[in-house]
């Protein structure tokens, strides 16, 4: 004898009792009463699909076909139900079905005690079986829907920095993104030391601490990051934490539209290929947008090298390397010869006789404003030569 007979009787109440079960998962469980989530019908199909597979295998004591606790698993993971509270409503949908059973055999003399008993620990080991089904199905759905939404982010962050985005997806972009649908954002870029490198790791927690919120692209050689800044403070608080990072980086101007990322992309990347030296740093492209027109035309800058610095760039290597030097001295104090001493440790009357020295090679005098112009052009220029050019 087994518990055919009470599965059958059950089975005939089967609308009912998934309605009971609804409405107590509903009462007992938080995510289960939002029912933008989960639906009234959703629920009340997912009870009765999942206690009829449990009716007919005691029935008719057949394999168990975990099909419907899969089915729920997946259901949830896409309602956004969160997995703890799926696994708590399928226990009290369980706990009610068993309390119906017991219930029916307490009014069926044939059925006795012993039997229930015995009855019981195959109930509970299907219901855990099931359970094991819906969480297996949830894991499995919820990382497809996480890998599936990283490919779209990732797709839509191609699509900002690329330009090719209509405008009327851009406040879909933002949305999925977690950005301001309007600015001012900025662009950073970071140099990686090597491909899958991440010169900008902490930062984006830095940000977020800060409440500014980013989205980031990792490329071979770089790391870019799309920057909203909400108020008068944000600026300075994501450049600290960008300096923090030890990172070479480019730092874009402000700008108020996502369709113009591509072009604050191409700013930033001037602005990293302007920075100093081989240490780390944040150039800011407004900081310097000489230096950032002469990065951004190689050949131009190439031949007014030749044209103005070429008597200089032909001396022996060492006085080449001092003319030069005390000229990037000089243009940083803003033309002021003791100054530049000072920062070169040399007597001011040795800064003043290596500049009346380049401009002898030259030709150009260097109180004049125009020609001080070109040869901070000229100069720049240099410094952004890779070595040996």
């Amino acid at each position: 004898m087994n518990l055919s007979g009470l599965a059958v009787a059950l089975h005939t109440r089967l609308p009912e009792l998934a309605g009971r079960m609804a409405e107590r998962i509903r009462s007992d469980v938080d995510a289960y009463q939002d029912e933008s989530l989960v639906s009234p019908d959703s629920l009340r199909r997912s009870c009765c699909a999942n206690a009829d597979f449990v009716l007919t295998h005691l029935h008719r004591k057949d394999s168990p076909d975990a099909a419907a606790a899969r089915e729920t698993g997946r259901a949830r993971a896409e309602q956004g139900v969160p997995l703890a509270d799926t696994l708590r409503a399928y226990r009290i949908g369980s706990e009610l079905l068993w309390t119906e059973i017991v219930a029916e055999a307490r009014a069926r003399p044939e059925v006795s005690d012993h039997l229930l008993v015995s009855e019981s620990a195959e109930f509970w080991a299907l219901s855990g079986m099931f359970a094991e089904a819906v969480a297996v199905a949830y894991r499995e759905t919820a990382a497809e829907l996480t890998s599936r939404g990283q490919a779209r982010r990732s797709a839509l962050m191609e699509a900002l920095f690329t330009g090719v985005i209509t405008d009327r997806t851009l406040w879909e972009a933002a949305r999925e993104l977690g950005l301001p649908e309007q600015g001012p954002y900025v662009v950073a870029v970071a140099e990686a030391g090597a491909p899958g490198e991440e010169p900008l790791a902490g930062v984006e927690a830095a940000l977020e601490r800060a409440e500014l919120p980013s989205v980031g692209k990792l490329l071979p050689d770089q790391q870019l990051a799309l920057i909203a800044l909400p108020t008068a403070a944000a600026e300075s608080a994501c450049l600290r934490a960008l300096r923090r990072s030890r990172a070479r980086v480019g730092f874009s101007p402000r700008f108020d539209s996502l369709r113009d990322t591509p072009q604050a992309l191409r700013f930033a990347r001037l602005a990293l290929s302007g920075l100093p030296g081989a240490g780390p740093g944040v150039a800011r492209f407004d900081d310097d947008p000489l230096a950032m027109l002469v990065a951004a035309a190689p050949a131009e800058a190439a031949h007014l090298v030749e044209v103005v610095l070429r008597p200089v760039l032909d001396l022996p290597t060492a006085e080449r390397s001092r003319l030069l030097q005390t000229l990037e001295h000089w243009f940083a104090s803003g033309g002021s010869a003791d100054t530049a001493a000072r920062s070169l440790f040399v007597h001011p009357n040795t800064v003043r006789y290596r500049l009346r020295r380049i401009e002898e090679l030259t030709g150009r005098p260097l109180t004049d404003p125009r020609t001080a112009a070109d040869v901070r052009a000229a100069l720049l220029a240099v410094r952004n030569r890779s070595p040996g050019a």
